[in-house]
């Protein structure tokens, strides 16, 4: 078996024989078996291992077996303990999910504090076909059908080319000691209830289902890859970066179809799932306003538009300037410069420019976000006018809105920034001295 082992590893690349590669191994009979098919093929490794905490003393004999096999071997033993149980709780996430955060942060702080080239960890086929039942039932689409990749990133899966059953014979035929985890027999885990009630059955029907997954999860991983270009392709006529915002046209995206599959890919990586993408598809045709978060982004239905942005923690809303040198403390980025009227650089009709008369304008300033009921007198106006009526005026979309920031002079606007100044603060042949404040 180790041969196969080694013709499945060189044949898709997943390391080379000089590469430094980190072994985890909870103690387990596939982690144990990985260890040694390393072993036998000559090859540069350490072990790592995590003790969760999880089954009392149990954890402890894991740790110190796989310490002991560490030994016997001659290769590099790094272990952690974790209290997984608070760090779940601290997160709010399951205790499933939580070990699986812990020990992959660490594995990858070990690889580069140690200089390995990879990590190895033992899923075989039969996790493979485990993985995508688990997937069907949960609805993850077509990525959930190609199951566990054999590498991703510097995460390598070397016994993917070999089942359960094989790793059975390899671990008695060389007299192989393990540990064995009870709770893998519990079925109260989605995965062993699937492992030992579900796939039993499906045997039953096709001997060879192992196998059959395996080689409908290569065709839908290709299958993936040609659906991926086109998505690819058609997203760069339906998406716009605008000031590093990103919007879709719904007019064009409404010519795609099928629409809900290319609603779900374009949405996928800001986070969303299919029951949202049902939802955006419904807000499509509604009236602007609508908004949709995931973990991460939200998307704002606006006009004709979708507008997809990042969802950051919230920022101080207003900053006290009580001189020039304050505006590098702000938000955004504006650079201000004060220049006597006989030397004044020439003035350019941009809206990242605001020219004004400093005489006009009493220190402090308040740099703020606008909020309702504010007015001012528009530049080149002779009556004032609400800031809404002014964004509807400018077509400002919702986001532009909500970003919006203003400075202000003892409660009077002196600056909608990136849009407009007042006209009261604006130079005139009498000015003397001259503000220019530049939007970066």
């Amino acid at each position: 078996m180790t041969k196969k082992f080694e013709k499945y590893y060189q044949i898709h690349e997943l390391f080379s024989k000089n590469d430094k590669i980190l072994v985890t191994v909870s103690g387990g009979r596939d982690s144990v078996a990985m260890v040694y098919l390393f072993k036998a093929a000559k090859l540069n490794f350490g072990i790592a291992h995590c003790n969760f905490k999880l089954r009392g003393i149990e954890s402890d004999k894991d740790e110190k077996f796989v310490q002991n096999l560490a030994k016997e071997l001659d290769v590099h033993f790094h272990t952690i303990s974790f209290n997984t149980m608070d760090y779940s709780v601290e997160n709010g996430i399951s205790t499933q999910m939580a070990a699986r955060e812990l020990r992959y942060n660490w594995f990858e702080e070990i690889r580069l504090k140690n200089g390995y080239h990879f990590i190895a960890t033992a899923h075989h086929k039969n996790d493979v076909a485990e993985t995508v039942l688990i997937n069907i039932t949960k609805g993850t689409g077509l990525s959930g059908l190609h199951g566990i990749k054999n590498k991703t990133g510097k995460i390598i899966r070397p016994l993917l080319g070999l089942n359960r059953a094989e790793i059975d014979s390899f671990i008695k035929e060389n007299n192989i000691e393990f540990r064995e985890d009870k709770s893998n027999e519990e079925t109260k885990y989605v995965r062993n209830k699937i492992r030992h009630n579900v796939i039993p059955e499906l045997e039953k029907i096709n001997p060879s289902f192992i196998e059959t997954v395996i080689n409908e999860t290569q065709q839908f991983s290709e299958l993936e890859e040609l659906v991926e270009l086109k998505i690819e392709e058609d997203r760069k006529s339906c998406f716009f970066n605008k000031n590093g915002v990103i919007e879709i046209d719904i007019n064009k995206l409404l010519m795609l179809k099928p629409l809900r599959t290319y609603v779900y890919y374009f949405l996928k990586p800001f986070g969303f799932n299919f029951s949202d993408v049902v939802d955006v598809m419904n807000a499509l045709d509604k009236q602007s306003g609508k908004t949709f978060f995931s973990k991460s982004h939200q998307i704002t239905k606006d006009r004709d538009r979708l507008i997809i942005n990042e969802i950051n923690k919230k920022v101080n809303e207003e900053f006290i300037i009580n001189e020039l040198t304050d505006f590098s403390k702000l938000p955004i980025k504006i650079v201000a410069n004060l220049f006597n009227v006989a030397k004044q650089p020439s003035i350019k009709k941009n809206k990242q420019f605001a020219y004004l008369d400093i005489e006009k304008i009493s220190f402090p300033l308040t740099f703020r976000k606008w909020k309702s009921g504010d007015k001012f007198k528009p530049f080149g106006m002779k009556n004032n006018k609400k800031l809404s009526d002014f964004f509807i005026d400018e077509k400002l979309s919702l986001l532009e809105k909500e970003n919006t920031w203003l400075l202000c002079t003892k409660n009077k606007i002196v600056w909608v920034v990136g849009h407009r100044i007042d006209e009261d603060f604006k130079i005139t042949a009498q000015s003397k001295n001259i503000l220019i404040l530049e939007l970066k």
